[in-house]
């Protein structure tokens, strides 16, 4: 197989162009062709010369994704699609319609290591990282699909995406680049289970992302048995590390907190994460839990949440409840292609 040269960037591919013996200044005609037309083979760049086209041919290949299964919301219109990968892997995207426009939730691996018992992701096991032009191709081909513009992306899909920290943040490099896309950092949100290391070093970069933390527990106990990963670091280090990122990076983090009845939903559960978040730099995203055939685990009452906003609220924290979009296409992370697989 060629060289992966969707993943390449702008400066990556002016170098692979003289090493092929040819003028550098195509290689932004080429970028162009893959990042804001989103051609999928060397025969659709008709502006390059037949022998250039064949070089690329010989030593290259556009990674993408072909529409294994796509399910459409008659509620909300919200998209999920299932993807094929180049070697016959899947992964699952999602588009969500809001009134400043597209969404997009992508994938960052081939399931998922983290084990989150409350999560589908990872109850197949994890197979690989993406590469930044899988990540990127997610986008490209549902703009494609749907001839619409996307205006956010919110890394929330299948997989962790600081376990995939290097191609992750290529990806983002790429993706909000004005030779792209040109996607602002401000509309992109990265959501992670609690890496620690992960954070520390996505806080050196200082990117004006929104940075979403799976919390889901307000102590150590609860949150060590839904969450493993809090097994090697525990909230305190989490929030710890957290507050010095509001505090480096002037950004609101979001903590997200799935609503799991008689688990984590308890006045005592709420009053404790209150004192915990109280001053910072945050606000919390209360999500009903999604039913996942293996688990047990059941979404609180709507009283129970309103009561658990009320004593966040007391401590000054913002609260938001997420809204449930495609809830009869499984839209949640996981659940097509666990289901696919299970065929």
């Amino acid at each position: 197989m060629g060289k992966d040269i969707k993943s390449l960037s702008l400066t990556e591919l002016k170098d692979e162009l003289v090493s092929l013996g040819e003028k550098s200044f195509k290689a932004a005609q080429i970028y162009a062709w893959l990042h804001k037309r989103g051609a999928e083979s060397f025969d659709e760049m008709t502006d390059l010369s037949k022998d250039l086209r064949e070089k690329l041919k010989n030593n290259y290949d556009i990674y993408t994704c072909s529409i294994e299964k796509k399910l459409v919301s008659v509620y909300d219109s919200t998209v999920k699609y299932l993807f094929r990968l180049h070697d016959g892997e899947l992964i699952e995207s999602v588009i969500m319609k809001y009134k400043y426009g597209y969404t997009i939730c992508v994938s960052s691996q081939v399931g998922c290591k983290m084990g989150c018992t409350f999560c589908a992701s990872g109850i197949a096991g994890f197979i690989r990282n993406l590469a930044p032009s899988e990540i990127l191709s997610q986008i490209y081909i549902a703009q494609k699909d749907l001839n619409i513009r996307i205006s956010h992306i919110v890394m929330m899909g299948v997989g962790e995406p600081l376990d995939n920290f290097d191609n992750v943040m290529k990806f983002l490099d790429m993706i909000t680049n004005s030779d792209g896309l040109n996607i602002g950092m401000r509309n992109i949100s990265l959501s992670t289970c609690g890496v620690v290391s992960g954070i520390e070093k996505l806080l050196e970069r200082k990117l004006q992302l929104t940075l979403s933390v799976s919390l889901h527990a307000p102590n150590d106990d609860i949150r060590s048995r839904t969450m493993p990963v809090n097994n090697r670091w525990n909230v305190d280090t989490l929030l710890s590390v957290c507050r010095k990122y509001t505090q480096v990076t002037s950004r609101r983090i979001s903590f997200e907190y799935a609503m799991i009845s008689g688990v984590n939903d308890s006045d005592e559960c709420a009053h404790e994460l209150g004192r915990k978040l109280k001053g910072m730099l945050c606000h919390v995203n209360l999500i009903p839990v999604n039913s996942v055939k293996e688990r047990s685990y059941k979404k609180s009452s709507d009283n129970r949440i309103n009561e658990f906003i009320k004593i966040l609220e007391k401590y000054r924290i913002n609260v938001t409840v997420r809204r449930t979009l495609g809830s009869d296409i499984n839209a949640s992370c996981g659940q097509l292609r666990r289901g696919e697989n299970n065929t």
